[in-house]
């Protein structure tokens, strides 16, 4: 197997914040991420799911240096991610890229979209602009835009039109790896897998790696090589989507393997967890998921389970898991 595109190794992101009433808040630690790891390889993609607030988006700015780690480490093509805003990083920012969840939030629509598309190139002094003029034309008709595209402004285009425009963006300084976060969110179900089908071509046709994110668990299955499952701030299971999906092993993936829509539910009863996921500036002793588990026992409430393999390759963080063997 080749080397890791990207290696994520104990990420952590903590925040210092004021906690309780105005008058008498104290100081307290908000646990947005804490403690994640995971590998993904060239032209492979990760899906990441989980309840909002788990943590997602945050890891995804962590990946791409737009946050600090408070703890941890990333590496990128082999090499430690340096400081944001340095040189070095902001030349390997050519090689990653983001695509944001609207489309219309992430364009300026004041300016026409092909000077959107256009300004990467500008930023890393790239090319005389009649070079980038036909860089951005080839790329609009690589995501299925046609040339009178270039002109037009952000509020002229359908939602998929403006999602392809933010792809085009992305894709011009021919990245590696795409973070999308929640790319198809924004959509009409319509367009909603012509942007997924989008996608996987370029995938097949560039290499890419995506980190995807989503809230929509049967795009996930579709679009990813792996799945990783976050709970407030931790990866409780991670696998072969079609294991995973198909015998979820957490309680928690459990819960939410069940509640995706099937036509036929053949026996198949939905799961509904008690309670409202815990506060992260007050996240419970032992495994963070005890209080809303059907199945905790008294060890679950004292000790933090790792995240352990089973015998068919998946990781799960669960004391009562079958087949995890011990750390």
């Amino acid at each position: 197997m080749s080397e890791p595109l990207l290696q994520a190794e104990g990420l952590v992101r903590h925040y210092r914040i004021r906690h309780g009433s105005r008058l008498f808040s104290h100081p307290a630690t908000l646990r947005a991420v804490d403690g994640v790891s995971f590998t993904l390889q060239p032209g492979r993609t990760l899906g990441l799911v989980g309840e909002s607030g788990c943590g997602k988006t945050t890891t995804a700015r962590l990946v791409l240096g737009l946050l600090p780690l408070t703890e941890g480490e990333i590496r990128l093509q082999g090499e430690t991610l340096p400081q944001a805003g340095s040189m070095r990083w902001r030349e390997l920012r050519r090689v990653m890229q983001m695509v944001y969840q609207d489309p219309l939030a992430a364009l300026d629509r004041r300016i026409a979209v092909g000077r959107q598309v256009m300004e990467p190139l500008v930023i890393h002094a790239i090319g005389a602009p009649a070079e980038r003029r036909d860089r951005a034309m080839a790329i609009l008709q690589s995501v299925g835009l046609q040339a009178h595209h270039f002109d037009r402004y952000p509020h002229e285009l359908s939602g998929g039109q403006r999602q392809r425009i933010v792809l085009a963006r992305a894709l011009i300084l021919s990245p590696r790896l795409l973070v999308c976060d929640e790319p198809i969110s924004a959509l009409d179900v319509s367009i909603q897998a012509q942007v997924v089908n989008l996608l996987l071509d370029l995938q097949a046709e560039m290499g890419l790696a995506y980190l995807f994110i989503s809230h929509d668990l049967r795009m996930v299955r579709q679009v990813s090589h792996e799945v990783a499952v976050m709970y407030l701030g931790r990866i409780v299971e991670r696998g072969d989507p079609d294991r995973l999906f198909a015998a979820p092993s957490h309680p928690y993936t459990q819960a939410l393997v069940s509640a995706i829509p099937v036509a036929h539910r053949s026996g198949r009863q939905r799961l509904i967890l008690k309670g409202d996921p815990p506060n992260p500036v007050d996240v419970p002793t032992g495994c963070a998921f005890h209080e809303r588990c059907p199945i905790a026992v008294a060890r679950c409430r004292t000790e933090t389970p790792a995240l352990r393999p089973l015998a068919d390759g998946r990781h799960v963080a669960c004391h009562l898991a079958p087949g995890a063997a011990d750390a």
